[in-house]
C-alpha cells in the first residue's frame, strides 16, 4: 500500500497542502495590502493548491484501497491475503498474484464488479466490509470467521471472462471447457467449483465428504437409468448428457 510520499499522486497530495500553507502563513504574518498579485496567490492558495489536494489524496487513497495489503489489513483476511503471497501456494488466488497482470491488486481484480458503475459499486460493497468487520467480526478468532466467512451469492464466472474471454480456440478445446462451454458463459457452471478449477481458497472451505461407494461389478443396472455424465466435464448435472 505504501505511503503517501512513495506514490505521485501521494508527493502532489503533500506538496499543494505545504504550498497552500505556506501562502496562508504568508499572508497571515505580513498582512500586505490586497493588490491583484494577492488576490491571485489567496485564490491558489485556498482555491486551487486545496482543491488539487483533495482530488490528488482521495486518488491516491482509492488505489490504496485496492492493494491486497489493505484487503489484509482486518486480521480475519489475513490467511487469505498470505495464501496470495504464499510462492508454493496453487490456489488460484495465489496463481492470480504471481501473474504481473494482477500482483498486488489481485484481490480487487477477482473481486470487483465490471458493470458499468462497477467502481462505485465495489466500494460500497467494501464499506459493508467495514461495517461487518467493526460490529461482526473483530473481536472473532480466525477459526470462527473462516466458519462464518463466505460471500454474498455465488461467485461470477463473468469476473473470470474479464480475462479468460472463452472465446479463444485452444481455451475451448479444452475438454472440461468445450463440454460445458455454454454453461461456463450462462454462470450455471462455476469456474471456481470443486468439479472445476476449485475454490479461490480452498483452506477456507471444510473438506467435502467422500464420495458413496462404487456398486460391486454385478449389481444389476437399470437400461432406463439416464445417460452417463462425462467425467471430463466439471461441474455437468446430473443425469445430463454432455455435448461433444
Amino acid at each position: 500500500m505504501g505511503t503517501l510520499t512513495s506514490d505521485p499522486l501521494g508527493m502532489v497530495a503533500v506538496g499543494s497542502a505545504a504550498i497552500a500553507a505556506l501562502i496562508l502563513l504568508w499572508y497571515l504574518i505580513r498582512r500586505p495590502p490586497l493588490t491583484n498579485a494577492t488576490r491571485f496567490l489567496l485564490l491558489l492558495g485556498i482555491g486551487a493548491f486545496p482543491l488539487l489536494t483533495a482530488g490528488s489524496g482521495n486518488l491516491h487513497g482509492y488505489n490504496a484501497t485496492k492493494t491486497r495489503r489493505f484487503c489484509g489489513a482486518c486480521h480475519v483476511m489475513t490467511p487469505y491475503s498470505d495464501d496470495s503471497e504464499d510462492p508454493k501456494s496453487q490456489s488460484l488466488a495465489a496463481r492470480h498474484a504471481r501473474n504481473p497482470e494482477f500482483g498486488e491488486d489481485n484481490c480487487y481484480y477477482c473481486h470487483a464488479d465490471y458493470g458499468m458503475f462497477g467502481t462505485i459499486t465495489t466500494k460500497l460493497g467494501g464499506m459493508r466490509h467495514v461495517y461487518e468487520y467493526m460490529f461482526n467480526y473483530r473481536n472473532m478468532s480466525l477459526e470462527e470467521a473462516r466458519q462464518s466467512i463466505h460471500l454474498r451469492g455465488r461467485f461470477k464466472n463473468s469476473n473470470c471472462m474479464q480475462c479468460h474471454s472463452t472465446e479463444l480456440l485452444s481455451w475451448q478445446q479444452i475438454d472440461g471447457h468445450k463440454g460445458q462451454l455454454e454453461e461456463i458463459r450462462s454462470g450455471d457452471t462455476s469456474c471456481a467449483s470443486s468439479g472445476c478449477h476449485g475454490p479461490s481458497h480452498p483452506f477456507s472451505k471444510d473438506p467435502e465428504p467422500a464420495p458413496d461407494a462404487a456398486p460391486a461389478p454385478d449389481a444389476a443396472v437399470s437400461f432406463d437409468a439416464a445417460p452417463p455424465v462425462d467425467a471430463g466435464a466439471p461441474d455437468a448435472k446430473p443425469g445430463k448428457a454432455v455435448p461433444r
